[in-house]
């Protein structure tokens, strides 16, 4: 059991590291001063997360650190984004993508949720946190289409 509240909190810092990667691969194409407040503030809700993974992560293991995205990951973010953005830095095109991405994370979020009927107070706190700020995430760049 322990090794799957490991895992689960592994996937919440994977999901938070990959979601403060692509902001920060495409703030500097986000010109609109608005749309870039909006982002730094979707950044920290991710950096909070990840936060709170780390702190609780010690609860169940000092032997390793919580995940975070690897290499090839951030490099094909980095690469899909630059991509495609290469003929349109609209707010629409960007917050198009950063969606996609966070309804990845909000389906793989609610199959963790719906699959681990029995993860500790804790992890499941930060679970559901997690779900509901992409969704919430998601409902803010709708504006921005």
């Amino acid at each position: 059991m322990e090794n799957n509240n490991l895992n689960v909190l592994d996937e919440i810092n994977k999901g938070s590291t990959m979601g403060m990667d692509a902001i920060n691969y495409v703030l500097d194409k986000v010109e609109d001063t608005t749309f870039k407040k909006v982002l730094d503030v979707e950044y920290n809700k991710y950096r909070d997360i990840s936060n709170r993974v780390n702190e609780i992560y010690n609860n169940y293991t000092v032997e390793k650190e919580p995940h975070k995205t690897n290499a090839m990951n951030k490099m094909m973010t980095w690469y899909g984004i630059q991509m495609n953005t290469m003929n349109d830095k609209s707010n629409s095109k960007i917050a198009k993508l950063l969606m996609q991405g966070t309804n990845m994370g909000i389906i793989e979020g609610r199959k963790l949720l719906n699959h681990n009927n029995n993860l500790p107070k804790d992890i499941n706190t930060v679970l559901n946190d997690f779900v509901v700020m992409q969704e919430d995430s998601v409902e803010t760049l709708k504006k921005y289409l």
